[in-house]
């Protein structure tokens, strides 16, 4: 692969087309499904816990699939097994939207799972052996839109689906951009297979990532609703991992045909850059679930309002990624990487300050301008990490690297939703204890209501609403304010780094 020419003209166009289409598609699919669990539960006759088994058995299986990217497409070729996957997942999409049981529904979510985790490794390594060097920027600012685009329309799409269509379609729209996906896919890229080794396959190494993923991720899913380590099953889940997690590191370092090459981790651009990468999607898949949460549970909104709050971060990030792409190869890019960690941090003060009564575009302002970090955070990491990788390291780099990202998202994701119920018991707790109704801005509450015609009962239950939302707006207020000097500290991480100016970033040297 690493001898064939870069692509160019309308050839370049339509990989990219295709590339992007079912990266799209698969990063879609993490989020659109999650607005629509209490239809699918009523559907299907199941509890709402039970209905989040969704998307928990949907994460395990891609981030299984994940680690195993490097391995497979090195048995089979990146282009076989990207075109195969796009074919199961859409296979395993129809079937998702025809399932008339509930474990029907998992167990074809759960294939769905496991070939998406193919897809987005993978895209991104054949986006790199297709662009010429000097043009990778543009191709990973591309490829960064999409997964930061499609997790924010996913809630969007998926509460409008289900309320005007029906929860099936949320899986039946993914077909045709499936088939067509595969199609372009295998047309303009079947001539340029990498290289094929016959590997072992690593039984044991596979066994223990099932494990101790599998335990990782379901833990990090029911922790909040167990009560985290008050929980047996939890203890025991976390004791499983952790476990399964050091012999697989034993077993990966030391057999000779690993499933995941833990070596890469010794190329120290690679595993700064992953590393930074990981950190701050954690923060930010954490604020982009709270503020959602706070918005349907304390403001009101529905589901596909608040996605429509959060959905404007794509707007910005679609305008600049192109240019900030094509204009990196002359640019120091952990400089472009630090520019995202401010903003995102100066983002996370400013909302920090919101209002019990904050309008939608109070709201709605700072996610416009956090496309200007977003179009620089996703581009010049994965560009820092991939351009220290040799050709035939690509696939896998990139999927420990997404694995990083993946797993630190739902760990933030769970972590975003303990915080937020602690925050809200605590400050519950202080506000009522100096509540008092001798206070002034008590007794001028209640002047205001009875001026109303607010009285009695009807007037405690203001109180007692009124309470409520100051507590929320408390309680985001400060997770928002922890998230700003947590992004900040992640610039550190940037900075470690070597100097690689964008022009030397390639698919390997």
């Amino acid at each position: 692969m690493a001898t064939l020419a870069p692509l160019s003209g309308p050839r370049l166009l339509w990989v990219t087309v295709a590339l992007s289409m079912a990266n799209f598609m698969e990063v879609l699919d993490v989020t659109i499904a999650n607005v629509s669990i209490p239809s699918i539960s009523g559907d299907l006759g199941v509890s709402s816990n039970q209905g989040t088994w969704v998307i928990t058995s949907y994460a395990v299986a891609n981030a299984i699939s994940v680690l195993s990217t490097g391995w497979l497409s090195g048995r089979f070729g990146q282009v076989k097994v990207f075109t195969t996957a796009i074919i199961l997942f859409t296979v395993a999409s129809m079937m998702c939207g025809l399932s008339f049981t509930f474990p029907m529904l998992l167990f074809f979510r759960i294939m769905q799972g496991g070939v998406s985790g193919l897809m987005v490794p993978l895209s991104q390594a054949l986006l790199l052996n297709s662009y010429p060097p000097e043009k990778r920027g543009i191709g990973m600012a591309i490829w960064g839109m999409t997964v930061t685009v499609a997790p924010v329309l996913g809630p969007i799409v998926g509460g409008l689906i289900t309320d005007n269509i029906g929860w099936e379609w949320i899986f039946f729209i993914n077909v045709p951009f499936g088939l067509g996906a595969a199609f372009l896919a295998w047309t303009t890229l079947h001539d340029r297979e990498t290289p094929i080794r016959r590997t072992p396959v690593d039984y044991v190494g596979f066994l223990l990532i099932v494990i101790w993923v599998g335990c990782l991720q379901i833990m990090l899913d029911k922790g909040n609703e167990l009560d985290w380590f008050d929980s047996p099953i939890i203890v025991s889940l976390a004791c499983t991992s952790l476990t399964c997690f050091v012999l697989f590191l034993i077993w990966e370092l030391t057999d000779a045909n690993p499933i995941v090459d833990l070596r890469l981790f010794r190329i120290r651009n690679f595993t700064m850059a992953s590393v930074a990468m990981a950190v701050g999607y954690t923060i930010f898949f954490a604020t982009i679930i709270v503020l959602p949460l706070w918005l349907q549970t304390s403001l009101g909104y529905n589901a596909t309002w608040a996605g429509l709050v959060v959905a404007p971060t794509g707007l910005l990030a679609v305008l600049l990624a192109p240019i900030i792409g094509k204009n990196a190869s002359k640019l120091d890019l952990r400089w472009l990487a630090t520019i995202a960690f401010v903003v995102f941090s100066l983002l996370s003060f400013w909302r920090a300050t919101y209002p019990a009564d904050a309008s939608y575009w109070v709201l709605a302002m700072p996610q416009i301008l956090q496309g200007i970090a977003v179009a620089t955070f996703f581009t010049p990491l994965i560009s820092l990490a991939m351009g220290s990788l040799e050709p035939s390291k690509i696939a896998s780099g990139s999927g420990l690297m997404n694995f990083l990202r993946m797993t630190a998202a739902s760990f933030g994701a769970s972590l975003a939703i303990t915080v937020w119920d602690h925050r809200n018991a605590f400050n519950g707790n202080v506000l009522v204890e100096r509540l008092s109704p001798y206070q002034p801005p008590y007794q001028d509450y209640l002047t205001h209501l009875a001026a109303a015609g607010i009285h009695g009962v009807q007037a405690t239950s203001a109180v007692n609403l009124e309470l409520t939302r100051q507590i929320s707006v408390r309680s985001v207020d400060q997770i928002f304010w922890v998230c700003g000097w947590l992004f900040l500290m992640v610039i550190a991480l940037v900075w470690m780094i070597r100097p690689v100016k964008g022009a030397k970033v390639q698919a390997g040297h």
